[in-house]
């Protein structure tokens, strides 16, 4: 495994940390004490928390915090959408580098260290470290969540979650390190994409020549969602503007994209021909059974590895994700087709939520 790249002391670009975030008083404190508590630099250092507006307390949160530590100031989304407050950060920064926090994980202290010292010296226009999936509490649903969304039948080739050994050039990387110019050459996050905005402005990195990075020795910590019908409507959401972004970027980065929507159209399709077709009970039955069969043998080999209360769960959470997502794509798709036709409106604007 390499070994993790730091800047050279007495030569660390001003980092800018934008925390984007709406009604997450269970986790802020926690993600702000972890940045507060890195190895960089304190001067070298700056956090923005940009908060949509939350009603939980959040807010008294930060503030307090803020209080505290000068380099944590607080800003207002008024929009209260993810990629509207990335913006709002973006244009209050003051650093020539750039990280893209999430509220709802934790850091350790090398963290920003870490991918700086990476983006300095890779020459990559974004890097990012392994993303640790953690539970959101104890719960035996919230354990297999987490589970879940850590293992490859549930998110394929998705590298930041299930790890890498060395550096390995990707379509997307989590709470990533980026240069400030970056944002001069291709433009801001696109504000019209609720979910997704970070895998459309991936793409465009991408599209206009650049590179991104997913290198060892660097992680974070991610808590899943602790209920199944949470996990639901993230994943739906995630289906659901994922053709937007195809649409806008002109190319399906990568084929796991398509693998929910695939799935769920020939279910949906089989279940729709057996008034009609004698063989499609087989298939159908075939479909699900192979798929119910594999769901279950990956829980059962996970629950002996981190308990049996969490296998029936774990069953389950394979077919939230990968129905809800397809589900969401395929309205997606659905809606995308209504606006070329001037006959709709953009899929619902959601409120950037936990």
């Amino acid at each position: 495994m390499s070994a993790p790249v730091r800047v050279a002391t007495g030569d660390h670009p001003l980092a800018s940390i934008i925390v984007p975030c709406r009604n997450e008083r269970a986790h802020i404190r926690e993600c702000l004490e972890t940045l507060l508590a890195s190895d960089y630099p304190a001067d070298r250092l700056e956090i923005l928390v940009v908060d949509g507006m939350s009603d939980d307390g959040t807010r008294d949160i930060v503030a307090e915090v803020a209080r505290a530590h000068p380099a944590v100031r607080l800003f207002d989304n008024p929009r209260r959408i993810t990629p509207a407050g990335i913006n709002i950060g973006i244009a209050e920064a003051r650093g020539s580098v750039f990280l893209l926090i999430g509220a709802h994980a934790g850091f350790p202290p090398d963290y920003v260290s870490g991918l700086v010292g990476w983006l300095e010296r890779s020459g990559a226009d974004g890097v990012g470290g392994v993303c640790e999936t953690l539970p959101g509490s104890g719960s035996p649903t919230a354990r297999a969540i987490a589970l879940a969304m850590a293992h490859p039948f549930g998110v394929g080739n998705s590298w930041f979650r299930i790890g890498t050994r060395e550096p390995r050039a990707v379509d997307t990387v989590p709470f990533p390190c980026y240069r400030m110019e970056l944002f001069g050459r291709i433009g801001l996050f696109d504000e019209a994409l609720v979910r997704n905005q970070d895998d459309e402005f991936n793409a465009r990195v991408l599209k206009h020549g650049g590179r991104l990075l997913l290198v060892p020795g660097v992680s974070s910590r991610y808590y899943a969602r602790t209920r199944l019908r949470d996990l639901a409507r993230m994943f739906y959401q995630y289906g659901l503007f994922k053709p937007a972004v195809i649409r806008k970027t002109g190319a399906v980065i990568t084929t796991r994209q398509l693998v929910p929507a695939t799935f769920t159209l020939t279910v949906a399709g089989f279940a729709l021909l057996l008034p009609w077709w004698r063989g499609a009970g087989p298939v159908l039955a075939g479909i699900l059974g192979l798929y119910c069969g594999v769901a279950f043998l990956v829980a059962l080999r996970s629950g002996r590895r981190h308990g049996f209360r969490c296998v029936p769960a774990l069953v389950a959470a394979f077919p939230v994700m990968h129905l809800s997502y397809g589900i969401g794509f395929l309205v997606g798709l659905i809606r995308l087709g209504h606006l070329w036709k001037g006959q709709g409106t953009a899929p619902d604007v959601l409120p950037l939520s936990r």
